[in-house]
């Protein structure tokens, strides 16, 4: 355990995290996404759920703050309005950016394409449907005068 570090964190995670650079990107899937068919990376949290481990990793890892969208998050092409799971997303990543507009919707083959140029891919256990994020890393500027 950590100080100030949400155990949800895991060894595995936390190294990937810390080794992502600029522009990196992140994917957390659902149960039944094909995350090891779709991962360079693989990071399994198993018994975990989509919301804990998505409220987890934007508690320590910066968004990209240089492109206008820096969270894409699949949906369900047949559904009318955004699921429970999607509207959690949601707030989770607006705290995060301060702009619902910046969280790009996508699905299919052009959301598989890009869990597949993640960085990682962390499996979770998440029952709900088309419940899967990918965030895009930014920076922490350096500090003004020099310390």
């Amino acid at each position: 355990m950590l100080k100030g570090i949400d155990p949800v964190l895991g060894p595995d995670l936390l190294a990937a995290l810390r080794a992502m650079g600029h522009g990196d990107e992140i994917a957390i899937v659902d149960g039944n996404y094909p995350a090891a068919a779709h991962a360079m990376r693989l990071i399994r949290a198993d018994g975990l759920a989509v919301e804990p481990v998505l409220r987890a990793i934007l508690s320590v890892m910066p968004l990209d703050a240089d492109i206008p969208c820096p969270a894409v998050r699949s949906c369900d092409p047949s559904a009318d309005q955004p699921a429970s799971i999607h509207r959690a997303m949601d707030r989770l990543i607006m705290q995060a950016l301060g702009d619902p507009a910046r969280i790009e919707v996508a699905h299919g083959p052009a959301f598989y394409d890009r869990v597949k140029r993640c960085y990682a891919v962390v499996a979770t256990s998440e029952p709900a449907l088309f419940a899967n994020v990918i965030l895009r890393k930014g920076v922490i500027a350096q500090a003004q005068g020099g310390e």
